[in-house]
């Protein structure tokens, strides 16, 4: 019999994923184009030289143009690689990389013909979630991927929220593994900020998990 956390989660991701879905097409290039900005100017990108992304699929951010601004900064690009047991890895990416789609999830992967990069000589990582609230929490999509590539990772995380789906608290199990900065069309949230909004960002019309 599912745990109530497990059961909490499961009903949490089908109302968020419908939420997700009514958004138009419009509004979801009008939110990347605010979370990618936001983004590339945190303080923390300037710092890293390697940086882990993610393929945005699906109602996620298209994080993809992310990888033009950061390849002109000079930095280095990794993406994971899918393995058996619900593992990741973490391949470098250039240009000239032909992304291969997984055989069961459709994201576009790196192969095994780009150079394997160990969690320790990456510096910031940008992890997926269908949701995330605002003291670093990460409601995933329940495979745990991320969760066990995480606890040998000791950088930077960051994430991307829709205030769509910026909730007041996500369900937590031990083993769920959070992020430093959760970064919004309008904010950012994180242990470290406290909980509080940046001056004269988020107001009322934030969206609440109710």
């Amino acid at each position: 019999m599912p745990s109530t956390i497990t059961a909490e989660k499961a009903a949490l991701r089908t109302r968020l994923r419908t939420r997700l879905r009514g958004l138009s097409p419009a509004e979801r290039q009008a939110g990347d184009a605010l979370l990618l900005a936001r983004f590339l100017s945190l303080p923390q990108v300037a710092q890293a030289r390697t940086l882990l992304l993610y393929y945005g699929v699906g109602t996620e951010p298209d994080t993809a143009r992310l990888l033009e601004p950061l390849w002109a900064l000079g930095k280095a690009v990794c993406l994971p690689r899918c393995l058996p047991g619900n593992s990741l890895e973490t391949r470098l990416i250039q240009r000239s990389t032909v992304l291969i789609p997984h055989h069961l999830f459709g994201i576009p992967e790196p192969g095994l013909d780009c150079p394997l990069v160990e969690p320790r000589k990456i510096d910031l990582a940008l992890i997926p979630g269908l949701a995330f609230d605002r003291a670093g929490g990460r409601l995933g999509q329940g495979g745990g991927y991320y969760d066990r590539w995480l606890g040998g990772f000791s950088g930077v995380t960051v994430a991307l929220c829709r205030e769509l789906v910026l909730l007041d608290g996500v369900p937590r199990a031990s083993h769920d593994r959070g992020v430093d900065l959760v970064v919004t069309e309008r904010s950012l949230y994180g242990p470290s900020l406290s909980g509080q909004r940046e001056s004269g960002a988020c107001g009322p019309a934030c969206l609440r998990d109710t």
